[in-house]
């Protein structure tokens, strides 16, 4: 099954919409899109997993480096509405406890706070 990654605007962040299985075939295609927005300046970061229902080891690492590049350039990547076969994964080998993961898009949203304005 091929890849499918859509942006859109989300409350002071960007979404990235992901569908599919992320799979060693896939899982480059997701790295690339994710640097995409890194590269675009986009320092607050989404990631909808509603449309995955099955992520290897390698989608696993695709996440995890994405989630370095963005705390390297003082961002934030999360993970939102995680499959219960993806949230497995994630528990397993203990990410989650690295990158935050959410219920759902509104929760992740309305937990981000803008990068360049101060706490309080």
């Amino acid at each position: 099954m091929d890849l499918q990654l859509s942006v859109r605007a989300g409350r002071g962040c960007t979404v990235l919409e992901v569908r599919g299985e992320l799979d060693m075939a896939t899982s480059p295609q997701l790295r690339e899109g994710l640097q995409r927005l890194v590269d675009a300046g986009d320092r607050q970061v989404v990631v909808d997993l509603a449309g995955v229902g099955f992520m290897d080891s390698s989608g696993l690492g695709a996440l995890v480096v994405m989630f370095k590049a963005w705390r390297d350039v003082g961002g934030r990547m999360c993970l939102a509405a995680v499959q219960p076969a993806v949230r497995s994964v994630l528990s397993v080998t203990s990410v989650d406890q690295a990158i935050d993961v959410y219920d759902s898009v509104p929760e992740a949203e309305a937990d981000m706070r803008p990068t360049d304005m101060p706490a309080g």
